[in-house]
């Protein structure tokens, strides 16, 4: 029975250490607790999209991850989406707005109060890339969105994949740290 403090959140975890070739990836995921995800593979990558009901969303990727990570398969999430680092087009897609609209925000032709957020990378490039939570803070400043929880999901998105790069980026700085060791025991003997 759906709680009423309950609602549907919807979201992409992006997986590692499997692939469609895993053995018994769909049922250790299953019984794992991601009976409301649909599997899904694109270049060699295992992805799932979950439809789960949470008292928040943040509770439901977190406890997404959980039951990813504690299957018998051994998967690790790599990362949530939707992504932080939007393009133009992305953002007018997102948004549910022509791109034109979305050209003019940046442009500052259109509700100028504060300027649009700066892009954050590919800035000589004919596709740059601004951060999706600095888009929707600026809509929310600008008042064409009235829902502060959707700052709030997507700051949390981009804090909860900052997190898991840095899990991946410690465990690999741990692997090399051991590799030198050896290599310089290797070498001394």
């Amino acid at each position: 029975m759906k709680s009423k403090q309950h609602k549907n959140y919807i979201f992409t975890l992006v997986l590692t250490n499997v692939s469609e070739d895993t053995p018994n990836l769909e049922d250790s995921l299953f019984e794992a607790g991601c009976d409301d995800a649909l599997i899904n593979y694109r270049n060699g990558t295992v992805f799932l999209d979950f439809d789960r009901q949470a008292p928040s969303l943040d509770y439901a990727i977190m406890s997404a991850i959980k039951n990813v990570e504690s299957s018998s398969v051994k998967a690790r999430v790599a990362s949530v989406a939707p992504e932080d680092l939007v393009t133009e087009s992305e953002a007018a897609e997102r948004l549910k707005k022509p791109r034109q609209t979305i050209s003019l925000w940046i442009q500052g032709k259109r509700r100028t109060a504060q300027p649009f957020p700066m892009p954050v990378m590919k800035l000589a490039s004919r596709s740059p890339l601004w951060r999706w939570h600095e888009i929707i803070t600026w809509l929310y400043d600008q008042k064409i969105i009235k829902e502060k929880e959707k700052v709030d999901e997507a700051k949390f998105i981009e804090q909860i994949n900052i997190m898991l790069e840095e899990r991946d980026n410690k465990a690999l700085l741990s692997v090399r740290k051991k590799l030198l060791k050896e290599l310089g025991q290797t070498a001394n003997q």
